[in-house]
Parts: structure tokens; C-alpha cells; sequence
């Protein structure tokens, strides 16, 4: 058996359990940031249930690199977002891009045009990187000097507004740390709308010179 088809496998067979534990990840990060109420003895397993899930996304990250065969600087460099997930696993739920393509492998051909794939990935990550990036900045900015973020209503609202570009201003991070997650959610909020309107206006054109083409040339 080839590389290409041992990885291929590994990963048909660890990308839905795998997602499945992002999800368990963030809902156990979620309850220990916004549960404050919380015994420490539930905020202790959260944490434990965490850090034996993220040594599962590492111990994928390593199989992969050994199944893929390549010099370990070159893989990181080649699978930016494997890396990105592993250091922040908060993030992995973004990888849902793969996931739909093993689905797609064991049901046959896909069901949605790519299209219609392409804006149905960027608005389910903008909602999970909106959802992260929320949680990820309250935990910084409450309780910090001078924070107008408060609540985690705030966070949420802060968080669309900065995802869609709109940038209010009315809630702004004060950390040093914050802002870092500021900037990162700028810059993915600038792709995932571009990815959005790029896919809807040359969906849109494609539609309109099909149409064309059935009606004809003018007089005809």
C-alpha cells in the first residue's frame, strides 16, 4: 500500500470521530469560561476532558506526518491548517471542509454544486469561528481594567461585527491578547466574506450567460 492510500484511509476513518471530539473540546471550554458558578471538581474534569483531547489531535497530527512522508518542517509548512488546529484546538472544528469530503466518499458524488459547497463551508465557519473567537476574548477581557466587554453578549456581539467587517467600535478588546484575537478574526472574516461574494457573484454570472445562451442571439 502506497502513502497517498494509507493517509487517505487514516483519514476516512479519524475525521468524523475527530470532529466530534473539536465539538466535546469547545462545548468543555465553553462551560468552564462561561459557567463561573461552576465546583472546581466539574471545572477540573473540563479541563482534564480538554488536554486528553487535544493529546488526540496531536497524536493525529504525528500519524499523519509519518503516514505522509515527508520531512517534519516541510509537512508543517504543507499542512498549515493541521499545524494551526493542533496550537490552537479551539479552532478544529474549522477543518469541516474535510470532514464533508469523506462523507461525500463513502455516499458517492457530492449533493450541492461547488457553489453552493463553497458558501455553505464559509458561513458554518464563520459561525464556529464566531463562536470560538467570542469565548476566547471574554475569557480575556472580563474582569480586565478598562474592559467594556462584560458580558459574553458582548463578546457575541463584538465578534459579528468584527467577522462581517462592520467594526462598530462600540466594543473594542483591551488586552494585549484580545486584540492578538482581534486581528486573527479580521483577517479570516475579510476571506470567509470574500470566499462568500466571489462564489455568489460567479454563480450569479454563470446562471445569467446559461440563460443567455438558451434564449439565443437577439432577432433570432
Amino acid at each position: 500500500m502506497d502513502v497517498d492510500s494509507r493517509a487517505a484511509r487514516w483519514e476516512q476513518r479519524t475525521e468524523i470521530p475527530l470532529f466530534v471530539a473539536s465539538l466535546v473540546f469547545m462545548a468543555a471550554y465553553a462551560t468552564r469560561v462561561l459557567a463561573v458558578s461552576l465546583s472546581m471538581g466539574w471545572r477540573d474534569l473540563c479541563l482534564a476532558t480538554m488536554f486528553v483531547l487535544w493529546v488526540a489531535f496531536a497524536a493525529d497530527y504525528l500519524v499523519r506526518w509519518r503516514l505522509g512522508g515527508q520531512r517534519f518542517l516541510r509537512f508543517v509548512t504543507t499542512h498549515f491548517l493541521h499545524t494551526v488546529v493542533v496550537i490552537l484546538p479551539l479552532l478544529r472544528p474549522l477543518r469541516i471542509v474535510p470532514l464533508y469530503d469523506v462523507i461525500q466518499r463513502r455516499q458517492g458524488e457530492p449533493r450541492l454544486s461547488l457553489y453552493a459547497r463553497v458558501i455553505s463551508y464559509a458561513s458554518l465557519s464563520t459561525l464556529l469561528l464566531g463562536f470560538a473567537g467570542a469565548l476566547a476574548v471574554f475569557q480575556q477581557e472580563r474582569g480586565a481594567p478598562g474592559a467594556n466587554m462584560t458580558t459574553f453578549g458582548d463578546a457575541v456581539w463584538w465578534a459579528a461585527s468584527t467577522l462581517s467587517t462592520v467594526g462598530y467600535g462600540d466594543i473594542t478588546p483591551v488586552t494585549r491578547l484580545g486584540r492578538m484575537i482581534a486581528i486573527g478574526m479580521m483577517a479570516c472574516g475579510i476571506g470567509l466574506l470574500g470566499a462568500v461574494t466571489g462564489s455568489f457573484s460567479s454563480w450569479l454570472m454563470q446562471t445569467f450567460t446559461r440563460e443567455s445562451d438558451r434564449k439565443g442571439p437577439p432577432g433570432l
